[in-house]
């Protein structure tokens, strides 16, 4: 009979995660607030400075100076910013974005308030971010801006991507929310693109409350971006360089308010002086976590080299694992991820899924223009059914998530890591009564064209 302590959990056997509740409480505490961060949040709050612009302000210069790009511009939410930066890039009607398919919504979907589109391609099956061998192949007349996501903090392949922009004059527009202060051979992401925007809310590695930012070194893209949304920084001709904009100064271009509220801009302030420090400890113990399952069948290591410095995952925000069903019989990740929770671990199967399948892409008409508003104003059929992007459309069946460790705390992280290896090993006792993945983990139902 075998031991209970290798027998699953989900099995009858004991769980592999069993430690004292407040040495998992902090492992995973995020953010980490102290009496620093209340300071000035309670000094904005008793000046009534919610609504005001001083303290904005220092965090701007202190983000600018710690990315390594001449401006930022702070936004209420990170889904601003990256529209802002579309708008900074010329995204108008009819115009083109190329952006990965597999990405949370708001790296694409708000080229649609411009009257813009998107082409989705594909991801790389490694790093889960864009593939450059796919980005060429997708480039129309109509096209203004790649959008490159470094996802899951991971970075993508900067180079060959800038190239193939600078070839065909286009724009990089990079979203870093996933990834602050990560490297790509030796530079942080968010300085290759023309712009860079990111989302800084309370569950992001870089947490500061519900907030995003902007950030370019290209003065014209900043003051667009500032006419976009900030009217009360776009209020005089003065207030812009811009021969274009300044006789339309005095009311936003886009009719939105996206100023960031100083609470966020506070607590930013304080917690960038301490990121870089605390993401270095997420990155010690994360990467601790996949070097303790090297080797074990079926899982591997969503990360960068640990050997290689100058290339790095920031603060590893959602992190996940990719999944080699095939070495171990085929369990699917439905049934391993389910086995993994048995053990006492949270574990999730897939990431996001891909968006060209989703109705909202293909059958939608959300302005009344009387055709999907995804090619409203294009002058072909871009949309993209099941089978056109099939990497994308696997990703779901071949990621899970794992712990995001935010502290160093060896003990824990082995125990953690031990439930991933004790279901991988024992695979063959969760092949019976396995569920399979099902069509909704695949992907969204996909509505045919029409």
């Amino acid at each position: 009979m075998k031991d209970a302590s290798s027998t699953p959990a989900l099995l009858g056997g004991a769980k592999a995660v069993q430690c004292d509740a407040k040495d998992v409480r902090d492992a995973f505490t995020w953010p980490i607030i102290t009496q620093e961060d209340e300071a000035a949040v309670l000094d904005v709050l008793r000046r009534g400075a919610m609504s005001g612009l001083d303290v904005t302000y220092a965090f701007e210069k202190e983000f600018a100076a710690w990315q390594g790009r001449r401006y930022a511009l702070a936004h209420s939410t990170g889904t601003a910013a990256l529209e802002a930066a579309m708008f900074a890039c010329g995204v108008g009607r009819g115009d083109e974005i190329i952006c990965p398919s597999v990405t949370y919504w708001a790296s694409c979907l708000q080229v649609f308030c411009l009257g813009g589109t998107v082409v989705f391609a594909e991801v790389q099956p490694h790093s889960l971010c864009i593939d450059p061998a796919d980005i060429e192949k997708r480039i129309t007349p109509r096209t203004k801006a790649i959008m490159v996501v470094h996802y899951l903090g991971h970075p993508a392949d900067m180079d060959p991507i800038m190239a193939i922009a600078r070839k065909h004059k286009i724009k990089v527009i990079e979203d870093v929310s996933h990834a602050q202060g990560g490297l790509y051979k030796g530079r942080k992401v968010g300085t290759f693109g023309d712009v860079a925007a990111m989302s800084l809310m309370s569950g992001k590695s870089l947490a500061i409350g519900e907030a995003g930012i902007l950030v370019t070194d290209d003065r014209g893209m900043f003051e667009r971006a500032v006419a976009w949304g900030h009217y009360e920084r776009f209020a005089t001709p003065e207030s812009v360089e811009s021969p274009e904009l300044k006789p339309l100064a005095g009311l936003p271009l886009g009719g939105h308010k996206y100023r960031i509220h100083q609470l966020s801009s506070a607590v930013g302030r304080v917690q960038l002086k301490h990121y870089d420090a605390r993401a270095q400890e997420i990155r010690k113990a994360m990467n601790y976590f996949w070097d303790l399952l090297e080797g074990v069948p079926g899982i591997r290591a969503h990360r960068t080299d640990p050997k290689d410095p100058s290339t790095t995952m920031g603060g590893w925000y959602s992190a996940h694992g990719l999944y080699a069903p095939e070495e171990l019989g085929g369990l699917s990740v439905t049934r391993f991820a389910e086995a993994v929770r048995a053990e006492g671990c949270s574990c999730t199967p897939g990431a996001n899924k891909p968006l060209h399948l989703h109705a909202l892409f293909n059958t939608a008409d959300i302005y009344g223009d009387h055709r999907p508003t995804r090619i409203a104003f294009s002058d072909r059929d871009i949309r993209q059914p099941e089978g056109s992007l099939p990497v994308s459309e696997k990703i779901m069946s071949r990621t899970y998530s794992v712990p995001w460790f935010k502290k160093f705390y060896p003990e824990v992280i082995e125990m953690y890591a031990g439930a991933f290896r004790k279901v991988a090993e024992n695979y063959k006792a969760l092949l019976p009564g396995d569920p399979g993945d099902g069509p909704t983990l695949g992907g969204w139902h996909f509505f045919a064209h029409r």
